[in-house]
């Protein structure tokens, strides 16, 4: 692993870390207001307990994802196939400079009209799609290749 992902890991491991606290705090706070008895108690504990539940749920679901991807990304770096971007024009920012985005953008879609079942093709253009900003359709577009490296691997 290069240090930016160790980086970007520990990272996201002392966020989780900090979230778990927070939720089982809020979820004691439930526990007291449910333990009150009164109406009001119960019906505010039943709220706020649901704000941990939804939390954990969120929290696998993001791991659970993003240990699909980088399953992806481990085993396109094995057959060489990772998008490269380092040759893109950046602007002051760091980012890739729009026009420079939306033809290598344009590119992975060629391809991948090319290749509609293989999910290296959908990993790529899911990684347009977040070169170019739109995150929504990276995640949908992601999804897809990793719904398709699945099917891929069961048919080994």
């Amino acid at each position: 692993m290069t240090g930016a992902v160790v980086k970007a890991r520990n990272v996201a491991l002392l966020l989780t870390a900090a979230l778990a606290v927070y939720l089982f705090l809020l979820a004691d706070r439930a526990v007291a207001l449910l333990r009150t008895g009164t109406a009001a108690g119960v019906a505010l504990g039943a709220g706020v307990l649901v704000l941990p539940l939804l939390g954990v749920w969120m929290v696998v679901a993001t791991w659970r994802s993003g240990t699909h991807i980088q399953r992806l990304a481990r085993r396109l770096e094995a057959e060489g196939g990772l998008p490269e971007t380092s040759e893109l024009p950046r602007m002051p920012s760091g980012r890739v400079d729009r026009a420079a985005a939306d033809e290598w953008f344009e590119q992975r879609r060629a391809e991948l009209e090319r290749y509609p079942d293989d999910w290296r093709h959908w990993y790529r253009l899911a990684h347009a799609y977040d070169l170019a900003g739109d995150r929504r359709r990276a995640r949908a577009t992601m999804r897809k290749a990793i719904e398709l490296e699945a099917l891929e691997s069961a048919g080994r």
